[in-house]
C-alpha cells in the first residue's frame, strides 16, 4: 500500500504530519494521517477524542500472564494510556522478577514486580486482562471477584457451545455458568453488547482477520455461504512464546509452515461468527500457515458472490459499513493490503478483487496478530467497557519499515 508507506516526517509541535506524499489521495488514508498526527501532538493542540479521556478517572488494571507475547503487548499499549494504571502483574514461572528483566524493552515503566497468581490481591484492581493459556483460564476467572471487568484473551470463553469446546480442546468446560454471560468481543460488530458486558471473550487473531470482512457481506446477502475458502498466514508470534521444536529458527526460517490442516482450533470460532451472520450453519475451508516473520497476519479469502452481485457491490458495502470506523480501513480500489503497513498498530486493512473465475471474488485482510488480533482489540474492548473513548491508547502509527 504505497499510500501508507509514503508517510514522511512528523511535525510534533503543531500536531500534524509535515508531509504526506502526493500519492495519498484516499480519504481513509488521510483520516489515518490526521488521527495519527493528533495522537503525537503537544498537549495544547490535542483535539483527538483519545485525549478527552484524560478527564476520566484512573482505573487500576491487572495483567494475568504478563510474561507472554499478548501480555507484553498489553503492557506496551497501556504505557501510553491516560486512564489505565497497571497495579498487578502475574507470571507464575517469572514470579519475583521485574518486567524489564523479562522484557527489556519495557524498562523504566515503573511497574510492579511479577507475582504468582495465587499471591494476587485483587482488592486494588478494577479490571483485568487475562493472557493465560487456554485450559487454565476458566477456573481462574471463576475465582475472581464479581466486581471486576474482565477481558480474556484465551479461547476458553469464545465458543458458546460448551460441548463444541470439549470436542475441539479435549477437555470439559469448567465455567459453564460464566460462559452464559460472556460477550464475544469483535469490537466493530458487537459494540453495544461489549459496552454493557462484565466478561469479554477476546477474538482470536485468525477469526478477527476473517470475520471483519465476511460478516458484513454475509449479513447483506452479497456472498454465498458455501464454498468459502480461507488461506491465512501468520507471523511466528501467533504460536506463542513457549519453547516448541516446531517454532525453532531452523524449522521456520526460509520456508512456509502449514499446520492444523482441516482441524485448526480457530475453525469453530470462525464458523460460529459466520453462522450467526448467516442465521444458518456455515462451514469453511481454512488452512493456516506460519511465515518466517515475527508478527503480522494476512487472510486471503475466496468467495462466491450471490446471484446478481458484483465485486463493486461488495466493495461499496464494505466501504459504507466501515466508513466511520477508526481501525478498519478499506483501501482504494486495486490497492493490495500488506502486513508491513499495520505492524505494531490496531488497524485492519482490507480490499476486494474480482477473481478470474466468473461469479467469484477475492478478499484480502491484514492485521498485526498481536495488536488488532489480540492485545489491541482487548484494550479497545476494555475502553468501551469502562466508558472511555475506544481509541484511547491505540493511535500509534504503524511501524515502517
Amino acid at each position: 500500500m504505497g499510500s501508507l508507506s509514503s508517510l514522511n516526517s512528523i511535525c510534533i509541535d503543531r500536531g500534524c504530519f509535515a508531509k504526506c506524499q502526493d500519492s495519498i489521495k484516499n480519504s481513509k488514508v488521510k483520516k489515518l494521517c490526521t488521527r495519527a498526527s493528533v495522537a503525537m501532538s503537544a498537549p495544547q493542540s490535542l483535539r483527538s477524542e483519545e485525549f478527552k479521556a484524560q478527564k476520566f478517572e484512573k482505573f487500576r488494571v491487572g495483567v494475568l500472564g504478563a510474561s507472554g507475547y499478548t501480555g507484553s503487548e498489553i503492557i506496551r499499549l497501556l504505557a501510553a494510556h491516560p486512564n489505565f494504571q497497571i497495579t498487578l502483574m502475574t507470571a507464575d514461572r517469572k514470579a519475583g522478577q521485574s518486567i524489564e528483566s523479562v522484557f527489556p524493552h519495557l524498562v523504566k515503566r515503573g511497574l510492579p514486580d511479577l507475582i504468582a497468581i495465587k499471591d494476587a490481591d485483587f482488592s486494588n484492581v478494577d479490571a483485568v486482562f487475562c493472557c493465560l493459556p487456554h485450559g487454565t483460564t476458566q477456573e481462574i476467572i471463576k475465582g475472581l471477584p464479581s466486581s471486576l471487568k474482565i477481558v480474556d484473551l484465551s479461547v476458553d470463553f469464545r465458543l458458546r457451545d460448551v460441548g463444541e469446546y470439549e470436542e475441539w480442546y479435549g477437555q470439559p468446560h469448567r465455567a459453564q455458568e460464566l460462559q452464559k454471560e460472556t460477550v464475544y468481543g469483535l469490537t466493530e460488530i458487537s459494540r453495544p453488547e461489549i459496552q454493557s458486558a462484565r466478561l469479554i471473550a477476546n477474538p482470536g487473531c485468525y477469526p478477527t482477520s476473517i470475520q471483519l470482512p465476511l460478516i458484513p457481506l454475509i449479513k447483506a446477502n452479497l456472498i454465498e455461504v458455501k464454498n468459502i475458502i480461507i488461506d491465512s498466514k501468520s507471523g511466528v508470534s501467533g504460536a506463542g512464546r513457549g519453547a516448541k521444536e516446531a517454532n525453532l529458527y531452523t524449522e521456520i526460517a526460509e520456508g512456509i509452515h502449514s499446520y492444523g490442516v482441516t482441524r485448526h482450533r480457530h475453525v469453530p470460532e470462525i464458523e460460529q461468527g459466520l453462522s450467526d451472520a448467516a442465521k444458518s450453519k456455515v462451514t469453511v475451508s481454512f488452512t493456516p500457515h506460519l511465515m518466517p516473520m515475527s508478527r503480522g497476519m494476512q487472510s486471503t479469502i475466496y468467495v462466491e458472490m450471490a446471484p446478481g452481485a458484483s465485486t463493486e457491490d461488495l466493495y461499496e458495502h464494505l466501504r459504507s459499513f466501515y466508513e466511520e470506523e477508526e481501525f478498519v480501513i478499506l483501501l482504494k480500489k486495486n490497492e493490495i493490503p500488506h502486513t508491513r503497513h499495520v505492524r505494531g498498530s490496531n488497524y485492519c486493512l482490507m480490499n476486494v478483487f474480482p477473481d478470474r473465475i466468473p461469479g467469484r471474488a477475492i478478499i484480502i485482510s491484514v492485521i498485526d496478530n498481536l495488536v488488532k488480533g489480540a492485545s489491541g482489540q482487548a484494550l479497545q474492548n476494555l475502553n468501551l467497557m469502562m466508558g472511555i473513548p475506544e481509541n484511547t491508547g491505540l493511535l500509534s502509527v504503524p511501524l515502517f519499515p
